[in-house]
């Protein structure tokens, strides 16, 4: 990419940092295709985007092009569910079986939501994993988790649940409201806000979404001898050489474990974990409404939200094997992603996307791409946070 030549969009003044970064993520940091949005106090200051969408057809990244955001969803997902609790119609700290009562099966009567939201309910696998087609018609998962033992004495501990958690949170939805979380979503988030934004992708729209690319890393540190991986991360590594660890078991919920997220089947489905595809603009417009009032519409309120945001789990994660912390159904800042402040909540997807609020500032932040890079080599969010940070408070 050079010069200004393939980016769209604009930044107010003051935030020219934000342009600066956004361009250097694809001269230095690998970008391919992005965007990011930065709002403040409510309105849009930075809306950007530029690359490509489509490396095999050289399909340019336009104003409207839609990225799947892997867990980046899960913050439109919990929005949701305090949305339902805001209204009355659900009491985080009442037992999932109130509301679901086929979960109380496998000694998982006295689970509350908040522990589902918050990674704590030990329902992070499958005894016996499903075939995918029976996933993705959301049913015969809901029923699989259901029946599922917990493999963690509930409360006592917390573990990503990285696959699971849409299913879980998404049938309390489901229950609570009689839609599905991506009509719910649609309904009550999407429309009133005009979010590109779906957790189901309507076959109409998928000519819009951008083709992922995936960066292999430069070394496969579970290939190596223990004694050659830095000790910081040997526990983690470990974890990740083993099949039958909790690491690989809870992104192995389904047969094949594998899924394959560029496919029509995958994007069209329900996924409320991990199908999320959308623009930056709407996961940053998203977040503002949660913080503040966006055109004369706010999500959540102040109350809520702080709710939302407090923390409820901290410490060694038992599926990640390292530090993470949570509030209900958000990422609460941590070391590696410190977002823009403390009181800032949001959340990140697998390969870089990352969205979040932080009332403190007033910011709400959305970065989405298609060049998906594992690991702490990955600058690119940080980046624009950094810049963000620069531009007037």
């Amino acid at each position: 990419m050079s010069g200004m030549t393939a980016m769209g969009g604009g930044v107010a003044a003051g935030f020219e940092p934000v342009r600066e970064a956004f361009a250097e993520n694809f001269v230095r940091h690998g970008d391919i295709g992005a965007a990011v949005c930065v709002y403040r106090d409510g309105r849009p200051v930075v809306d950007l985007w530029g690359g490509t969408a489509d490396r095999d057809t050289g399909r340019p990244w336009e104003r409207d092009t839609l990225q799947l955001v892997y867990s980046a969803t899960k913050g439109a997902t919990a929005t949701a569910a305090h949305m339902l609790a805001q209204r009355g119609l659900l009491d985080l700290d009442a037992p999932v079986a109130e509301y679901w009562p086929e979960f109380a099966a496998g000694g998982k009567a006295d689970i509350p939501v908040r522990w589902l939201l918050s990674h704590r309910a030990g329902l992070v696998t499958l005894d016996q994993p499903i075939p995918l087609t029976e996933a993705l018609s959301w049913h015969p998962m809901a029923a699989a988790l259901a029946a599922q033992r917990p493999v963690w004495t509930p409360g006592t501990a917390h573990g990503y649940h990285g696959r699971t958690w849409g299913w879980l949170v998404g049938e309390v939805i489901r229950r609570v409201s009689g839609r599905t979380p991506g009509r719910f979503f649609s309904d009550e988030i999407a429309a009133p806000l005009g979010l590109d934004f779906f957790i189901g992708l309507p076959p109409d729209e998928r000519h819009r979404v951008s083709r992922m690319v995936y960066r292999k890393p430069d070394v496969d540190l579970t290939t190596l001898p223990p004694e050659s991986v830095p000790e910081e991360l040997r526990e983690q590594v470990a974890a990740w050489s083993d099949p039958h660890s909790f690491s690989n078991r809870a992104f192995a919920v389904t047969r094949p474990a594998a899924i394959d997220f560029d496919s029509p089947e995958v994007q069209a489905a329900e996924m409320p974990s991990s199908n999320g595809i959308g623009t930056a603009r709407a996961l940053a417009r998203m977040y503002a409404a949660l913080i503040g009032e966006v055109e004369g519409v706010r999500l959540l309120t102040a109350e809520t939200a702080a709710s939302a945001a407090t923390e409820q789990s901290a410490g060694m994660d038992q599926v990640l094997m390292a530090p993470s912390r949570f509030g209900s159904g958000y990422q609460l800042p941590t070391e590696d992603n410190p977002m823009t402040g403390p009181s800032a909540f949001g959340h990140n997807g697998r390969g870089g996307s990352l969205a979040f609020a932080d009332p403190g500032h007033g910011i709400a932040f959305g970065y989405v791409m298609n060049h998906i890079v594992s690991g702490s080599d990955d600058v690119r969010a940080e980046a624009l946070i950094d810049a963000v940070r620069r531009s007037p408070a």
